[in-house]
């Protein structure tokens, strides 16, 4: 397959990764106008979609019914917080937050700040209010700082660099240079053990372009509160993809040590697959469905089964294997992981797609097709 690089840059210009609510908006401006042959030929781009029979059995939903702003359904406590906040009230953003610290759960922490920041940078009213109760709230300085991040995005814009002005460009090198600060405030005033505000820092150190020491030393801080964090892992294997900060040996490195480390349910083993999907250049499905490619597939089939069902991340995850499972005609498995995330598509691969919605229904329509008997014998580039 063709995986589409990512290059947003321009000389003397930082290139873009700030979380995972940004690389959304980066990744659409990058891909803006772009349809690659993944999604379908022409032919069958004119043709009206019909959601097919066996979809429909399983409760499959048809290309515009698909959910493009999450992977999986986004928990109703912090819906509801979010909703609230966009009303003016902070409370319940405030006992979510401190409900994770408590629990110390910090995968939850991590995700649900991320969406509150995301909300924060399109109107700060509600956490400004927040600020204002309690100066020293840990929650609320977090989402302080993730904001900055996120509002520095908007601020850039998802298009690509030819289509942005040296004002974006200026305003979001100055707003993130103030979350390096913010982050430093949310770590000083944080939950003890907490990593989450150095996930945020990961986002700094790649928007500002901060060097292999600094990314360094933001890594032990954070792995030596969470060593199996997975935004963390994410944002850092994006920090070190050769797009970005790396190389494709310090990305894979990088991945295969986070996968060797952890323990069984951690997730960590997609880290491999993600890092040769951030590298396949190849324009076959050959590279994909090698022996060790197949060895990964297993692995994180294991990880994923052996996951909490509850863990934050679980359908992002599910949909890189229902991609590879796919592409390794590993059909029957596919179909599941398949059925276990529709209706939803912000995940890899699909987010790097023109039409997600319909890059996911066209694999999975594949799968579903190959299971009943029909359908073509595998995927072409």
């Amino acid at each position: 397959m063709i995986i589409l690089w990512i290059v947003l840059g321009v000389i003397g210009v930082p290139l873009l990764a700030l979380g995972l609510y940004f690389l959304k908006a980066i990744v659409q401006g990058a891909i803006e106008g772009w349809r690659g042959a993944d999604d379908g030929s022409e032919e069958d781009a004119d043709q009206p979609y019909e959601l097919p029979a066996a979809a429909a059995a399983l409760g499959m939903k048809p290309p515009e019914e698909q959910n493009g702003d999450s992977a999986a359904p986004v928990p109703a406590v912090l819906t509801s917080a979010v909703a609230a906040a966009k009303s003016g009230d902070w409370q319940p953003a405030a006992d979510l937050l401190e409900a994770t610290a408590t629990a110390r759960d910090w995968e939850n922490r991590s995700f649900h700040s991320s969406w509150l920041a995301d909300a924060a940078a399109d109107d700060d009213t509600w956490l400004l209010a927040w600020e204002s109760a309690r100066p020293d709230d840990p929650g609320a300085a977090l989402v302080r700082a993730r904001s900055t991040v996120a509002l520095a995005g908007k601020i850039r814009g998802s298009k690509q660099a030819k289509y942005t002005t040296a004002e974006q460009f200026q305003g979001f090198r100055r707003v993130m240079e103030q979350s390096r600060e913010h982050h430093a405030r949310a770590i000083s005033v944080g939950v003890e053990g907490d990593p989450v505000p150095y996930v945020g820092l990961i986002s700094t150190a790649l928007g500002l372009g901060d060097p292999h020491i600094e990314m360094e030393r933001i890594w032990k801080e954070l792995t030596d509160r969470d060593p199996h964090h997975y935004e963390a892992h994410y944002m850092a294997l994006q920090y070190w993809c050769a797009k970005w900060r790396g190389s494709e040996k310090l990305a894979r490195d990088f991945a295969a040590e986070a996968a060797a480390k952890a323990p069984a349910g951690s997730l960590m083993t997609v880290f491999p697959l993600i890092a040769h999907f951030e590298h396949d250049e190849s324009d076959t499905t050959d590279a994909d469905r090698t022996p060790e490619m197949r060895a990964l597939v297993d692995a994180v089939l294991a990880d994923v089964a052996a996951a909490d069902p509850d863990h934050p991340r679980l359908a992002e995850v599910r949909h890189l294997l229902a991609y590879y499972l796919c592409l390794q005609d590993r059909d029957e498995a596919a179909v599941e992981q398949f059925r276990l995330v529709d209706g939803y598509v912000d995940a890899l691969p699909w987010r790097y797609r023109g039409d997600p919605a319909g890059e996911f229904c066209r694999m999975r329509d594949l799968s579903l097709g190959n299971v009943g008997g029909g359908g073509d014998e595998g995927v072409s580039g």
